[in-house]
């Protein structure tokens, strides 16, 4: 895993946030989220250096937009914010799910 995956997943695994179980690397349809929550049906992306080269934006877009036909809720944060301001990140999540 990057190093902002690590990051991240030392904050949900094992039910660490508010009780909530994410799995790592789920399913839905033909894609694979990142971090996936089945109970909030919260889906959390993290955005790497492949999601900024050509055509990236609009695959994710697309990507994004059938994910969240599922009924999903959608969150998607860059390396160098979770590297930089995991709190931050938690904080927008926590948002949602309160």
């Amino acid at each position: 895993m990057p190093k902002a995956e690590v990051i991240l997943w030392s904050k949900l695994k094992g039910k660490g946030l508010m009780g909530y179980k994410f799995r790592r690397q789920y399913s839905i349809g033909s894609f694979v989220i990142d971090f996936y929550c089945p109970k909030l049906k919260l889906a959390i992306e993290v955005d790497g250096d492949s999601h900024f080269i050509e055509g990236a934006e609009d695959y994710d877009k697309e990507r994004q937009a059938i994910i969240e036909a599922y009924g999903i809720k959608f969150f998607r944060f860059t390396n160098k914010e979770i590297c930089e301001n995991i709190e931050g990140v938690l904080t927008s999540v926590v948002k949602h799910i309160s």
